[in-house]
């Protein structure tokens, strides 16, 4: 009896140090469908009693638009024009009464959301998972629920602070042209690795495009 009980509380011992599932997730801020895709994650992982954390890869969904020196340039014409926006922004409008969400339903097409993908970079590669989830959910909430510039450098220090980050080194990474490149390194892996549109979800060698269902992203991830 002693001996089955040990064994059952190494299993459990076991079962609490295991390493959580992990999904792969490519994303921008500046994209609806991410924040939409973002939210049905949070209502598949809900259903979930294990946990599933995410590791983000950050993509440019305007590189097209984007100077050698990274900043923008509106006048380009990357082929999406009022119609395509206008399509876009009915399937947002679908998605977001199929997912309960209320956002803001104009498209950010002059916000860059570069600055946000660099701090979110140094958040998540110098603190813990919990502080980066944090900080990343603060980027999506300003720009889709409150309209706010996530390109603001003072923003997004107040964001790294009420997450635990100390606001200065935000500040700086922001002006760290090593972080910069590594953080442009990071869009063209993404696009190495195939990667052409966002949100991706990826989780052992399979993929979902698109903000999905939370069902499709169950069978994503438990395979039924």
């Amino acid at each position: 009896m002693s001996h089955n009980q040990n064994d059952s509380s190494t299993a459990t011992d076991r079962s609490a140090d295991a390493d959580p599932a992990v999904i792969t997730v490519y994303s921008d801020y500046v994209c609806p469908f991410c924040y939409l895709g973002r939210t049905s994650l949070d209502q598949y992982q809900e259903t979930r009693e294990d946990e599933l954390q995410i590791e983000w890869h950050p993509f440019d969904l305007r590189s097209q638009k984007r100077r050698p020196d990274g900043t923008m340039d509106h006048s380009i014409d990357d082929g999406k024009d009022d119609a395509y926006f206008q399509q876009a922004k009915q399937n947002v409008r679908r998605l977001a009464e199929k997912y309960d969400v209320d956002m803001d339903l104009d498209i950010a097409t002059d916000i860059d959301s570069l600055p946000a993908q660099i701090a979110s970079y140094y958040v998540h590669e110098h603190y813990d998972y919990e502080t980066w989830l944090a900080f990343d959910e603060a980027i999506f909430a300003a720009l889709w629920e409150e309209g706010r510039d996530i390109g603001d450098t003072e923003l997004l220090v107040k964001f790294a602070t009420d997450a635990g980050v100390d606001g200065e080194d935000v500040r700086s990474a922001l002006d760290d042209e090593t972080l910069r490149e590594d953080v442009r390194q990071r869009f063209t892996d993404a696009q190495r690795h195939g990667i052409t549109g966002v949100p991706t979800f990826a989780y052992d060698g399979y993929a979902a495009r698109g903000a999905v269902p939370p069902e499709q992203l169950r069978r994503l991830v438990e395979g039924r």
